[in-house]
């Protein structure tokens, strides 16, 4: 289901379009200025390409101080116990900028691998991924794109996939034209003390199981922090999240997502509304709390299921519907900015909200549920619970999307969800990594 597309808004709200379109944030902050560091010799670059290449179990690969200019890839595969270790994020940078084959910057497949200290700069896929792995950890491991046009940036800047006991620790990610940091397809896994900002999305865990997100900042992005379930994908679903103790402000950047092909999944980021703090789509067993969700202009958090994108909501072994979600103890602070009108989920909440047109949301509920499960939605079905300190003077709005886009309606009433839930998680394991 598409939610009112521009050409149905009045022409006042499609001037307002207009002109806050142009008027959305963009970024081009660096870090780190890496022009100012001593330019690696041949020998030097070839000596670091060799390491990966001739690693072997229990290695420690070395890379000291410098800017490395790079035309391949560094590839560690299959390897145990592999440490690689920069000067620090400042001293050693690796640029892609020059790379003529592969994708990523740095991939890595083996177990118990560890990445520490060092920038990657200007890959022309991901920045660093990993893929396969039993036991990864990133450690002050900066990724970003010095590029003018942020559309041609990498896709993910720290990219695990398909892996367990992954840790991320004090690490940066920054103008990735989809996620920031991102953990996918994986189970056991730690986000911790980084920041991400000038993303498209600053943080996301999708299709994983059992995560713990905290400590970290979120600024400056499109949207902050993201759990999602997506379609089609070799795991079909993640459950068990835990979002908390975070600084989620200011996520007002433009989206400048582009679609990465015919697969619906290529092209969900592109929804993201501008001034988004947290997005929940069909995510299962998520608790977000203890957070300062400030300054995002359209709205605080978003708990929406997947028939919001417009795709096919049909999959094997997988729900659209977003379920078991505990909201309680964020600080809220709304921003005097107009909210979004880019994105047609945007319009939903600026336009159809139950505050009137135009007001910042704190939380919203896109209001799909189960039919099997339940023919009301006021049993609750679907296990959403919301228990924030002064919610009365919250902006909450719950849609009613049922009879399709020329028919919505909002209520502010937060009574049927005034519940709470118990949501596992487990990463002790990891907490010492």
């Amino acid at each position: 289901m598409k939610i009112a597309p521009i050409a149905r808004l009045p022409i006042i709200l499609l001037a307002l379009t207009l002109c806050f379109s142009a008027c959305n944030s963009t970024s081009t902050e660096m870090t780190f200025d890496s022009s100012k560091l001593r330019r690696a010799t041949e020998q030097e670059v070839e000596k670091v390409i060799e390491a990966f290449i001739l690693a072997e179990d229990d290695a420690l690969i070395e890379i000291p101080a410098g800017f490395y200019e790079l035309k391949t890839q560094l590839i560690l595969e299959g390897r145990k116990n592999v440490r690689i270790v920069g000067a620090g994020m400042a001293e050693t940078v690796l640029s892609f900028r020059n790379l003529r084959t592969g994708g990523e910057g740095v991939k890595l497949v083996g177990d118990n691998v560890t990445i520490q200290d060092l920038s990657i700069e200007d890959a022309p896929g991901d920045g660093v991924k990993s893929q396969h792995c039993d036991g990864i950890t990133f450690r002050r491991v900066n990724v970003t794109w010095t590029n003018g046009d942020k559309s041609k940036n990498g896709t993910y800047a720290i990219y695990p996939v398909q892996c367990k006991n992954v840790v991320i620790d004090e690490c940066i990610a920054s103008h990735s034209k989809d996620a920031g940091i991102y953990v996918g397809q994986s189970e056991n896994i730690i986000v911790k003390n980084s920041l991400a900002f000038g993303n498209v999305a600053g943080i996301e865990i999708e299709n994983s199981d059992n995560a713990e997100v905290f400590g970290n900042t979120a600024r400056d992005n499109s949207g902050g922090i993201l759990v999602f379930n997506l379609p089609g994908l070799p795991k079909a679903e993640g459950r068990g999240t835990k979002i908390y103790d975070n600084d989620i402000v200011s996520n007002n950047h433009v989206n400048f997502a582009v679609p990465l092909g015919d697969n619906p999944n290529g092209n969900t980021v592109t929804m993201i509304p501008p001034g988004s703090g947290v997005i929940l789509l069909a995510a299962k067993e998520v608790e977000v709390f203890g957070n300062r969700i400030h300054q995002n202009k359209t709205v605080g958090i978003s708990i929406a299921n997947y028939h919001i994108t417009g795709f096919p909501t049909e999959a094997p072994n997988w729900s659209p519907y977003t379920s078991e979600i505990y909201i309680h103890g964020n600080d809220y602070k709304r921003t005097w900015k107009f909210p979004d009108l880019t994105k047609e989920f945007g319009q939903l909440i600026s336009v159809y909200n139950a505050h009137g047109k135009g007001k910042t949301q704190d939380i919203i509920y896109d209001g799909f549920w189960d039919k099997e499960l339940a023919a009301d939605w006021r049993s609750n079905p679907m296990r959403i619970c919301i228990q924030e300190e002064g919610q009365p003077n919250l902006r909450f709005s719950h849609f009613d999307l049922s009879r399709g886009a020329d028919d919505i309606t909002a209520s502010k009433e937060y009574a049927d969800f005034s519940c709470s839930l118990s949501v596992q998680t487990d990463v002790k394991a990891l907490s010492n990594r």
